[in-house]
């Protein structure tokens, strides 16, 4: 168990340090830096299919699109519905835009929550359904303050949402999908790295070959991480410890220099007020369940 929490918090402080450090990698986009980070990721990622005996499931998955070749189509899907939700992570913190990123994975748990409600008609305890409450209250307050809630929000909310959905409702929840999904997205990251002038980025970023490969190694320990957390971890233990991630890029937020206006302070106490119950749920299941 301490095991399992320990690869989980190092895999939430390296997703999060991964947030700031895309900081470091000016002068490129955020295209290119999600070019490299896909380039470079994707050999941890077939590592890891291997590593973790998932060769069987990549096979049955290779076996249903060649039964099937519109299957293929579902991998191509939300392979761009989780690239376009990375590249917006490593956009957002050089664009004056990872509040609003990080207030969406704040949002994301409870609106998965909502989601698994009324789609796939799960239960839900009275807690969790407060907590669902008091952010959709956050919501509504922001959207009456400021006219709108941020599109950066929306889209992680939105699409990570759908994206687990889809996954789930497809079969294609194991990491064997994963790689294939991110396998699909390899021609468009290459080319996105490679019509990068890397010599005059040099020029600005002396450095910047060192932290593109840094960037691979963070990305690929942190996602093996997570891995092995999530082998060593009951389910609702390793949803509680999610929460350190998105926590951490609040703070990297205020620590590059943003601001949380005043008009987004009931929106920000709610979800931590939500955040804070729906750990307190979990901790009572896990409780009940000992």
């Amino acid at each position: 168990m301490l095991k399992g929490v320990a690869f989980s918090l190092f895999a939430s402080l390296l997703f999060g340090y991964m947030y700031y450090f895309s900081t470091l990698l000016l002068p490129l986009s955020g295209t290119d830096i999600f070019g490299y980070r896909i380039v470079f990721t994707l050999p941890f990622v077939a590592a890891a299919v291997f590593l973790f005996k998932q060769k069987m499931a990549l096979i049955a998955h290779l076996k249903r699109i060649q039964r099937q070749p519109h299957f293929a189509l579902a991998f191509l899907f939300t392979g761009a519905l989780m690239g376009f939700q990375m590249w917006l992570f490593l956009w957002a913190p050089n664009n004056g835009s990872s509040l609003s990123v990080s207030f969406g994975y704040l949002l994301l748990p409870l609106v998965m929550v909502a989601a698994a409600r009324i789609i796939f008609k799960e239960r839900i305890s009275r807690i969790k359904f407060l907590a669902v409450l008091i952010a959709a209250v956050g919501v509504i307050s922001n959207i009456a303050l400021k006219g709108e809630i941020s599109w950066e929000a929306l889209v992680i909310c939105v699409g990570y949402t759908t994206y687990f959905v889809l996954r789930r409702m497809w079969k294609m929840t194991d990491l064997a999908a994963f790689f294939l999904e991110m396998l699909t997205l390899l021609p468009f990251c290459a080319y996105f790295a490679w019509q990068v002038d890397i010599s005059q980025v040099q020029q600005s970023n002396p450095h910047i070959l060192v932290l593109l490969l840094l960037l691979g190694l963070i990305s690929g320990t942190a996602l093996n991480s997570y891995i092995l957390a999530s082998n060593h971890l009951p389910m609702n233990l390793l949803g509680l410890l999610g929460y350190v991630e998105p926590c951490l890029m609040v703070g990297i937020s205020l620590l590059i220099g943003e601001k949380i206006d005043a008009q987004s302070y009931p929106l920000f106490i709610c979800l931590i007020l939500a955040m804070l119950l729906i750990i307190t749920d979990g901790i009572l299941q896990a409780k009940t369940r000992q």
